[in-house]
């Protein structure tokens, strides 16, 4: 009789060790449970609260005749995650050409003669131009005027709906009216205040420019 009494509770106690093991199992799998929807739940909610942002699509052109520009709207692009597109003459100049105290140059040439001002380009497309909602744009000051060089790709793009904020580089000159007068030669667009550097800004200047336009 003992043994049986014996048997009979080592079954008990198996059933009931099972069924604390199943319990247990069943609690785990309940506790997973929650951690799987919690993730989708908050974001939809983060959706519908607007906590969502879209970034604005950025383009930096430039013409850059000596190399100070482009240094310029390197640091510019690279500070706004912006792509770049270089305004580039089919006839590039030279360092000749350039030379504003050689009354025979090209440059003094083309700026007496404005007929000799419509500068044939590479490209006056750049590539996606419908994306960009922010154009930045860049030009060395010629004669207190933004470098012609320019005027083909003003001319032959569309600016609406677009923001465009235009900086220059010069030895003294400032920026002047030549935005303002980019924006008259595009006729669209919403052209802002533009910004002045000297010929060789330093990375930090031109860094903290761009963000505190906060474009991004």
């Amino acid at each position: 009789m003992q043994i049986t009494i014996n048997r009979n509770m080592k079954r008990i106690l198996a059933f009931l060790l099972a069924a604390t093991m199943l319990l247990v199992l069943a609690a785990c799998g309940n506790n997973g449970e929650p951690s799987n929807t919690v993730g989708p739940e908050k974001s939809d909610a983060s959706a519908e609260n607007g906590t969502q942002t879209t970034e604005n699509k950025i383009l930096v052109v430039y013409y850059s005749a000596s190399g100070n520009t482009g240094r310029v709207a390197g640091f510019v692009a690279d500070e706004l995650n912006a792509d770049t597109f270089e305004i580039v003459p089919a006839q590039p100049y030279s360092d000749a050409d350039l030379n504003w105290t050689d009354r025979n140059s090209r440059v003094c040439r083309e700026h007496d003669d404005p007929s000799l001002q419509d500068i044939a380009l590479v490209s006056a497309e750049a590539p996606n131009w419908s994306d960009y909602d922010v154009v930045l744009f860049g030009y060395p000051i010629w004669w207190r005027e933004a470098a012609w060089v320019v005027n083909s790709f003003v001319k032959n793009n569309d600016f609406t709906g677009k923001t465009v904020i235009p900086f220059c580089t010069s030895t003294s000159s400032g920026l002047g009216d030549s935005g303002t007068n980019l924006e008259k030669m595009a006729r669209t667009g919403n052209w802002l205040e533009g910004q002045r550097f000297n010929e060789n800004p330093s990375e930090d200047s031109v860094r903290g420019w761009a963000r505190g336009l906060d474009l991004e």
